[in-house]
């Protein structure tokens, strides 16, 4: 039975224009594409849960204009349940995203009805102690994701904290944290330090993977198993959502109770499926298409 993967987190709508090379500060670079399509961590995560294999439903805010319409009608034909996002008044939140031909990017946000996402209702927890692995990231307000990893905690279900764009974390949201995905740049924010130090980590959190970017990802837990996992080496045309296909595989695959070496491996393989595509949601792979490359 596919597990079931319950994410609470952003949506956003990507405007993502494609250039040679992305611009320097006050310079302005001539584009040579442009496409707009459905982003955000936690749908990008929702919608790679679900094109992973599992039942994957999705907690957020979407803005009642048409990028909210959108937003709403792709997730569910991702085979996202999204019976329970609220609609806020006002806009969505957009990402503005620069791509250059190596792959490359840089990404602005601007939160929008994500902000509004607070509060979590009875049926929002009720949902989230239902579930097998509850997944959020940083892109709505911490006492929200604070409030989710509580109620998982409470209901028995798994957490897996992306902890992306970078922040401090308060204590008792990291008390209720099962799994920590982060980048290195995230390490060093939440550890204060010049280099990931995952002994730092482990004394905040029982589990934390690393990852890092075409080399792959390190696991490692607090009863001394610490392991590097290689990428599979595939050419690369856009990194913009390699992150969370990942995360969102790392939850399908520890839902159905695989090693989290195999989990953390398998989702290597859906980054590097991930990379292969230009775009956000529209690149996350299928489960088909991680088993291809996992199994070689």
């Amino acid at each position: 039975m596919a597990p079931r993967i319950v994410v609470a987190g952003s949506a956003n709508m990507d405007l993502v224009g494609i250039a040679e090379r992305l611009p320097l500060p006050g310079e302005t670079v001539l584009g040579s594409d442009f496409v707009m399509m459905p982003g955000g961590k936690g749908a990008n995560q929702a919608i790679a849960a679900a094109r992973a294999g599992s039942g994957s439903v999705f907690l957020g805010a979407i803005g009642s204009d048409s990028f909210g319409v959108t937003l709403n009608a792709r997730l569910h034909a991702a085979g996202v349940d999204v019976t329970h996002v609220r609609t806020s008044y006002g806009a969505s939140g957009v990402a503005v995203i620069m791509v250059d031909h190596a792959g490359e990017n840089a990404i602005l946000v601007s939160p929008g009805a994500n902000s509004t996402f607070t509060n979590l209702n009875e049926d929002e927890a009720r949902l989230i102690a239902g579930g097998d692995v509850l997944l959020c990231q940083l892109e709505i307000p911490v006492e929200t994701v604070t409030a989710a990893c509580t109620a998982a905690r409470a209901g028995g279900t798994r957490t897996i904290l992306n902890a992306a764009p970078a922040r401090e974390l308060p204590a008792d949201l990291l008390a209720n944290v099962d799994l920590l995905v982060v980048n290195e740049l995230e390490a060093q924010t939440i550890t204060d330090s010049q280099s990931p130090d995952m002994a730092a980590l482990l004394a905040l959190v029982p589990r934390v993977v690393l990852t890092l970017g075409g080399s792959g990802s390190r696991y490692a837990e607090r009863d001394g198993r610490d392991e590097f996992v290689p990428a599979f080496k595939v050419e690369p045309t856009d990194t913009t959502a390699a992150g969370d296909a990942f995360t969102g595989a790392l939850a399908v695959a520890w839902g159905e109770g695989r090693d989290l070496i195999e989990a953390v491996r398998w989702a290597n393989a859906a980054g590097a499926a991930c990379v292969r595509k230009l775009g956000a949601s529209n690149a996350l792979p299928t489960r088909t298409e991680i088993d291809e490359i996992f199994q070689g």
